[in-house]
C-alpha cells in the first residue's frame, strides 16, 4: 500500500479520474515521445462516455497545446478495455499518419494511472505499509499502544507532515473561495451556487442545527469549487472533495483544535482512504458513487471521532457507518457533469459523517461488521451495478433527469 500522499491530491478538478489522471497521462506520453508531427488520442468507455462534462478533452487539448502539438481525440463509450473502465490510448504519428508509438494507460481513481504492461509507469512509488487491511492495522495499533495517526507516522516519511499541512490549507482555501464566489456553474445545467446563501442561513439558526447548516455549506463550497474547476484536494476523489474538509473545518471552528491536531485527523482518515483504494476501489467508474462520496464520509467520520477522543476501535466503527450506509450508490451525473447529484451529495455525505462519529461515540467500540466486511462488500456490490450506473451517464437520473 502506497503513501497517503497519493491519496491527496492537490489539483484542478471537476475529476480526478476524468481530468486529473488523463492529464497526467498525456504529459507522461509526451515527454517520452516529443519528436513527432501528430498525435491522436482514443478515449473508451466511461472515459469517453462522460469526457466532455468532466473537461477530460479540455484537460488533453491544454497540454498539446502547451507544446505546440496537433492532434485529434476519438471517443468510443461502447468500447470497454479489460483493465479498467476509464481508458485511454496515446499514438504518436509520423508525417503520413502512421502510427510509430502507442500507449494505453487507465484512469483507476483519485487521479492515479496504471498500464497492462510496464511500459512508462515503471518508476511509480514503492509500497511502503506492510498492513494493508484495516483488521491487521487496528490489532498492530492496539499492541503497541498507538493510535492509527501514530502508525501512519511510523511508517511514513517525516516530510509527510508538511505534506498535510498543505492539505489542509488548500481545503481551507477552498471552502473560503467557494464561500465568497456565487456565480452560477458551467456547463448546460446552469447549475445555481448555493454555498453562501447556505451559509448566511445557517448561522441564523438555533445553534442544534447551525452546526449541520454550516457543514452543508463548507462542503458545498468545496464541491461547487471543483465543478468550476478550481483548485482541491482529492480526498479521496474530485467528485467527494467536499466531504472531508466540510467536517473538520467545521469541528475546528466550534472546538477550536490546533493544525496539528487537524493533521493528525488527516493522516488518520488518509489512512481509512487507502485501504480501501488498496482493497477495493475509488474511482466512481468502477464501483459507483459508493466508492467516492461513500469512502469520503467513511474518511470523515474517523477522522472526526478521533479528534473528539475517540479509542481505535470506535474510529474504525465510525469509519464503517460511513461507508456500510452508502453501500450501492450509483454514479450518475446528469449530463456528464460533477454537479447534479454529486454537490448535494458531499453536502449529505458531510453531515452523515458526523452523525456516524456521534453513533460510535456513544457506542463502546464494539459492532458486529468489520471495516474490512464493508470494504469486501463494497467492491462486489460495484461490480455487480451494471455499467449504466458506473458513470457513464446513460442510466439512473443521469437518464431520467429533465432540466
Amino acid at each position: 500500500m502506497k503513501s497517503i500522499k497519493e491519496l491527496y491530491r492537490i489539483g484542478h478538478g471537476p475529476s480526478s479520474s476524468h481530468t486529473m489522471g488523463p492529464a497526467t497521462a498525456t504529459e507522461i506520453f509526451l515527454r517520452h515521445n516529443s519528436d513527432n508531427p501528430a498525435y491522436r488520442v482514443t478515449l473508451y468507455g466511461s472515459l469517453a462516455a462522460t469526457g466532455k462534462g468532466h473537461l477530460t478533452d479540455e484537460a488533453v487539448k491544454e497540454i498539446f497545446l502547451k507544446a505546440n502539438k496537433p492532434m485529434e481525440i476519438i471517443w468510443k463509450p461502447k468500447t470497454f478495455l479489460p483493465l479498467h473502465p476509464n481508458a485511454v490510448m496515446f499514438e504518436a504519428l509520423d508525417s503520413e499518419g502512421q502510427t510509430v508509438s502507442q500507449w494505453t494507460a487507465y484512469s483507476v481513481g483519485g487521479g492515479a494511472l496504471r498500464e497492462e504492461t510496464p511500459k512508462y509507469l515503471h518508476t511509480e512509488s514503492p509500497d511502503i505499509y506492510n498492513l494493508t487491511t484495516m483488521t491487521e492495522i487496528l490489532n498492530y495499533c492496539d499492541k503497541q499502544g498507538m493510535n492509527f495517526w501514530e502508525y501512519v507516522k511510523e511508517v511514513e516519511q517525516p516530510d509527510l507532515w508538511d505534506y498535510l499541512s498543505e492539505v489542509w490549507h488548500t481545503m481551507c482555501s477552498a471552502i473560503q473561495r467557494g464561500l465568497a464566489d456565487e456565480e452560477v456553474l458551467p456547463g448546460v445545467l446552469h447549475l445555481k451556487r448555493k454555498a453562501a446563501k447556505f451559509f448566511v442561513r445557517a448561522n441564523s439558526m438555533t445553534p442544534s442545527l447551525q452546526a449541520k447548516g454550516v457543514t452543508f455549506a463548507y462542503a458545498l463550497a468545496v464541491a461547487e469549487v471543483n465543478a468550476s474547476g478550481g483548485v482541491i484536494v482529492t480526498a479521496p476523489t474530485c467528485g467527494s472533495c467536499g466531504v472531508v474538509p466540510a467536517v473538520l473545518y467545521q469541528i475546528q471552528e466550534k472546538h477550536n483544535f490546533t493544525e496539528t491536531q487537524i493533521v493528525r485527523a488527516l493522516a488518520t482518515a488518509g489512512l481509512f482512504g487507502n485501504i480501501v483504494k488498496e482493497n477495493a476501489s475509488i474511482s466512481g467508474a468502477e464501483v459507483g458513487c459508493q466508492g467516492e462520496v461513500g469512502v469520503a464520509c467513511a474518511m470523515a467520520a474517523a477522522a472526526a471521532n478521533q479528534l473528539f477522543g475517540g479509542s481505535i476501535t470506535q474510529i474504525e466503527y465510525a469509519a464503517e457507518m460511513g461507508l456500510e450506509h452508502h453501500l450501492g450508490m450509483t454514479c450518475d451525473p446528469v449530463c456528464g457533469l460533477v454537479q447534479i447529484p454529486c454537490i448535494e451529495r458531499n453536502a449529505y455525505a458531510a453531515v452523515r459523517a458526523m452523525d456516524s462519529c456521534l453513533y460510535s461515540a456513544l457506542t463502546d467500540g464494539r459492532h458486529s461488521v468489520s471495516f474490512d466486511k464493508v470494504v469486501r462488500v463494497m467492491k462486489e456490490t460495484g461490480h455487480d451495478l451494471p455499467s449504466v450506473y458506473k458513470e457513464t451517464a446513460e442510466g439512473g437520473l443521469a437518464q431520467h433527469y429533465h432540466s
